[in-house]
């Protein structure tokens, strides 16, 4: 089989005591990057006997090489630094509503580049651990632009705003390349901005940037675009939305705003949605997907630690059925686990909890498609 299977993990995996004691120890100068790497590798090995023995056909190395989802990547290309976000997102919570800046945003200070490979050798470690399908994740490039908009883009270095599109599409592209080589035929773009979008707390204030909410999708499906433009045929690739993995303080919208762009626009040949809540709407934007790709369901909640019932999960894929063929929809949980090395998105998630769930995926594929 060739990807998307039937039972998918999006990414990262909640991280052992022995990385999170290493990574510590790193910074209090005890041991060094080589003895960290190697108590990485370990735990790598382990991670995918864990995916290889629930059942899974692709395995991810659980991020575990990361410090975050994203920042471990966008800050390795040239003249990329940290930045304030302009944008807030709010949340119900125990305590009524609550905001929060989005946790990480992104400035351009100079020309941008990609230096030296960045995730390769991730990969080709993860490759030689497993006997299954190897996939890599990335963030996508338009973090590089919607947390900061046009003012987060040195003008002097870009004083056209495609001039940068054009550049952080070629950093992806070279990127990309070496990933094929090393052997890479499974890659996710981890994006968050198009669900954000759909938000219209957060439209209000991407206007207030100066950006405009209903182009600012077909302006990301160009970059998406360029920057896999030279995947070879034999390498998937999927998008992966998620509207922040917080139990609290992250965006509420269905995909209808957005649908018809990230399906027809953009040249990924599976996506992985978050519908896992009320927050995510209904299936019904599922009618725009064209008979040529798939939509792996994020059915299964990394943001709890409660198990889902088997029969519930199978009745959803069953309502999303109504809009979308069987033979292009897919199961997975609906985000990772663990979006940063230190944070556990269900608060007090414990690896028993997280296998559990990772084996309702397997078992509700099996039991719908007949393979996970």
């Amino acid at each position: 089989m060739t990807p998307p299977f039937h039972a998918e993990q999006v990414g990262s995996l909640l991280r052992p005591k022995t990385i999170l004691d290493a990574r510590e120890e790193l910074r209090t100068g005890k041991i060094t990057e080589a003895d960290l790497a190697k108590i990485e590798d370990e735990e790598i090995r382990k991670a995918v006997r864990l995916q290889e023995d629930v059942g899974f056909k692709v395995v991810s190395d659980g991020e575990y090489r990361r410090d975050s989802w994203n920042r471990d990547f966008l800050l390795k290309l040239s003249n990329v630094v940290l930045a304030k976000s302009r944008i807030s997102v709010g949340g119900a919570s125990a305590d009524g509503q609550t905001s929060a800046r989005l946790p990480t945003a992104m400035a351009v200070t100079g020309k941008l580049t990609r230096p030296k490979p960045i995730f390769v050798d991730h990969f080709a470690f993860l490759k030689s651990a497993t006997k299954v399908t190897p996939k890599l994740t990335i963030p996508s490039p338009t973090i590089l632009h919607f947390r900061g908009g046009r003012d987060a883009v040195d003008k002097t270095a870009y004083p056209r705003i495609e001039d940068f599109f054009a550049d952080c599409a070629k950093a992806y592209n070279a990127e990309i390349d070496d990933l094929a080589a090393a052997g890479c035929t499974y890659l996710q773009v981890d994006d968050v901005n198009f669900a954000y979008i759909c938000d219209p707390r957060v439209a209000e204030q991407i206007k207030a940037m100066g950006e405009d909410a209903a182009q600012l999708p077909h302006t990301y499906a160009k970059l998406i675009n360029a920057a896999i433009a030279n995947h070879p045929k034999s390498m998937t690739v999927g998008l992966h939305l998620c509207r922040g993995n917080a139990p609290t303080g992250s965006t509420e919208g269905g995909y209808d705003q957005v649908a018809e762009t990230i399906f027809n626009e953009i040249n990924t040949s599976c996506y992985f949605l978050e519908f896992d809540s009320a927050r995510a709407g209904d299936f019904e934007p599922l009618r725009f997907v064209p008979k040529n790709k798939t939509v792996v369901l994020g059915l299964v909640s990394t943001k709890t630690r409660q198990l889902e019932n088997k029969a519930d999960v199978i009745a959803r894929i069953r309502e999303a059925e109504k809009f979308l063929p069987l033979d292009q929809l897919a199961i997975s949980p609906q985000c990772g686990f663990s979006s940063g090395a230190s944070s556990t998105i269900a608060k007090g998630m414990t690896m028993d909890e997280q296998r559990a769930k990772l084996q309702l995926v397997v078992d509700v594929a099996k039991e719908v498609w007949g393979s996970a």
